[in-house]
């Protein structure tokens, strides 16, 4: 299975790229599964003028990262709460492609605050619907992210891990089931 882990600030320190590196870390230390990190801090993702339906239509520049979107099979996407919620340049991106039908989402949101991002997610579960995808019901919120993880993804706060591991553990559950269905169905 492909997974793609959508890391949602634009920001060059951006908190929130700890999570995304550490999840990244352990999935590919626990899973044989290809994990493909897209960093919006590394893009230059004009404003939607056109939804790319398939890669041809994308322009050279952003191909690699369009790959990455158009052949994933499920997607974790972890942002921080910009005014209670998701990245605006995590939605940008998203916008850029067509419905992600059947695909599963992970919601992952970090905050340096004690709410984690909480609202940010209430946003995203919103939204995953609207792009046709099935959110997994365990997302992970993080409060202190800056405490919590060191700017390579390290875990700083051992008694999170637990958190993590749940994390993981349900959105695998639910993505590789829907990926086997998608997969052996006949339309």
């Amino acid at each position: 299975m492909r997974i793609a882990i959508l890391s949602g600030s634009p920001r060059s320190q951006s908190l929130t790229r700890r999570v995304a590196l550490h999840i990244q870390q352990q999935l590919l230390e626990t899973t044989e599964h290809q994990v493909d990190l897209v960093d919006m801090k590394d893009l230059a993702l004009e404003p939607v003028q056109s939804v790319w339906t398939s890669l041809e239509k994308v322009p050279d520049i952003l191909k690699p990262t369009a790959s990455i979107v158009f052949e994933a099979d499920a997607y974790i996407l972890v942002t921080p709460e910009y005014n209670g919620s998701y990245s605006p340049a995590l939605k940008n991106l998203l916008d850029h492609f067509p419905k992600r039908h059947h695909k599963t989402f992970g919601i992952v949101t970090a905050s340096p605050g004690a709410m984690g991002g909480i609202r940010a997610s209430q946003q995203l579960l919103q939204l995953v619907p609207a792009l046709f995808g099935i959110a997994s019901p365990y997302m992970l919120i993080v409060p202190a992210v800056d405490k919590k993880f060191g700017p390579e993804g390290e875990l700083l706060e051992e008694s999170f891990q637990n958190n993590v591991h749940n994390f993981i553990i349900e959105f695998l559950w639910l993505s590789e089931r829907l990926t086997i269905e998608v997969n052996t169905t006949v339309i």
